[in-house]
C-alpha cells in the first residue's frame, strides 16, 4: 500500500473515454471533484507518437487512465491479429513515454485476463503470468497487453514513475459494444435474445458448447475499483478485478433470457470455439487492499439489457427507416 494519491482539483485523462470502461470511468470521476479531460479522436491519434506527444505536453494531464485499446470478441481477435496486436501496442507505448515526458503524477495501464495462462490455475492469482501458453485465439491482444504491463513496470524501475498496472475480468454494461460481428459474449447474447423475443423466433443459436465457465464484471464495479486503486495503491505488482464468482455460459443464456423475456429454446452451435475452458481470476489481493465488487449479475444484466433498449435499438431503428 501507499500514501494515499489524491484525484480531486487534478486534471485527469482517461484515455478512451467513448468505450465501456472509459465512458464507466467518466461516470465515476465526477464524483471525485476532479477536472476530467479527453482526447477526441478526430484530433489526436494515439498510435502516432507525435500526436500523442503534442496533445498531452499542451493538456498537462496529472492523472491518466489509460483505457484506449483495440477491444473486441473472439471472431474480431481471430480475423483481425495484426491490429489487434500493433494498435494495442503503439497506443500504450506511446501514452506511457509521453506521460513520462510531461511529468505525469500517476498513470494506470489497463489489461485483462486474457493475459493469463490458457491453462491457469483456477481462480487465476496475479503470479501466473507468463507461467504457461495463452490462448490461440486472442494472443495478439493478450501479448500487446502483456507488453504493456511490463513497459509499466520498467517505467517505474528505470525512471521512478508511479505506473500501475490493473487486470479487469470479462466487462460488461452500458456502454458495450453490441455489434455482433465484434461483441463479446454479453451484449452479443443480449441482441440475440432481444431480437428472437420481438421476432418470436423458437430459438436462439449460441456459439459453443455452453460448458465453458466466465466471470462477468460490471462495468460501473470496475471503475470503482480502478479509482481506488489508483488513490490507494502504489507498485509494480498486477491487480486482479472480478466479482469472485463465475458462471457456466449455458447458465448465463438461461439467465439473458429471463432478463429479457425470452421464453423460447436455446441451440448451442459446438462446431463454434469455445475459447478457455474457464477464466475466473482470484480476486483477494484486492480484497485484501480492501476493494470488492458489490453489483449482482442479474442486476448488472438488466441495467445493461435497459441501456441497450434504449440507447442502441432506437438508433438501429432509425437506420432502417
Amino acid at each position: 500500500m501507499s500514501p494515499s494519491y489524491t484525484l480531486r482539483n487534478k486534471r485527469v485523462w482517461v484515455a478512451g473515454d467513448r468505450g465501456l470502461v472509459g465512458s464507466a470511468l467518466v461516470r465515476r470521476l465526477q464524483r471525485e471533484g476532479c477536472e476530467i479531460v479527453t482526447a477526441p479522436r478526430d484530433q489526436v491519434d494515439l498510435r502516432r507518437p507525435d500526436q500523442t506527444e503534442q496533445w498531452m505536453a499542451a493538456a498537462k494531464p496529472q492523472a491518466v487512465f489509460l483505457a484506449a485499446a483495440r477491444v473486441g470478441g473472439i471472431y474480431a481477435n481471430d480475423t483481425r491479429p495484426a491490429e489487434f496486436i500493433y494498435d494495442n501496442l503503439m497506443i500504450q507505448s506511446n501514452v506511457v513515454e509521453a506521460s513520462r515526458r510531461v511529468g505525469v503524477e500517476k498513470l494506470m495501464l489497463l489489461g485483462s485476463s486474457c493475459i493469463y495462462p490458457r491453462l491457469a490455475p483456477q481462480p487465476i492469482p496475479e503470479s501466473a503470468l507468463l507461467t504457461g501458453p495463452l490462448e490461440p485465439t486472442n494472443q495478439w491482444y493478450a501479448i500487446s497487453k502483456i507488453a504493456g504491463i511490463k513497459l509499466g513496470q520498467a517505467y517505474r524501475r528505470q525512471y521512478g514513475c508511479d505506473f500501475i498496472s490493473v487486470m479487469p475480468t470479462n466487462l460488461y454494461g452500458p456502454g458495450d459494444n453490441f455489434d455482433l460481428m465484434q461483441s463479446h459474449v454479453v451484449p452479443a447474447l443480449l441482441v440475440k435474445a432481444h431480437a428472437a423475443m420481438r421476432s418470436r423466433a423458437p430459438t436462439i443459436e449460441v456459439w459453443g458448447t455452453g460448458a465453458v465457465r466466465r466471470e462477468f464484471l460490471y462495468v460501473d464495479d470496475a471503475a470503482d475499483g480502478m479509482v481506488w486503486l489508483m488513490q490507494n495503491y502504489s507498485d509494480e505488482g498486477i491487480v486482479n478485478l472480478g466479482p469472485g464468482s463465475d458462471v457456466a455460459i449455458v447458465d448465463l443464456v438461461s439467465l439473458i433470457c429471463k432478463v429479457v423475456g425470452y421464453k423460447g429454446g436455446i441451440q448451442f452451435d459446438s462446431s463454434r470455439p469455445d475459447g478457455v475452458p474457464r477464466k475466473m481470476v482470484d480476486t483477494n489481493f484486492a480484497a485484501s487492499l480492501g476493494w470488492r465488487a458489490r453489483t449482482p449479475l442479474r442486476d448488472g444484466l438488466a441495467a445493461t439489457y435497459r441501456w441497450y433498449v434504449d440507447n442502441v435499438v432506437p438508433e438501429a431503428q432509425k437506420a432502417v427507416a
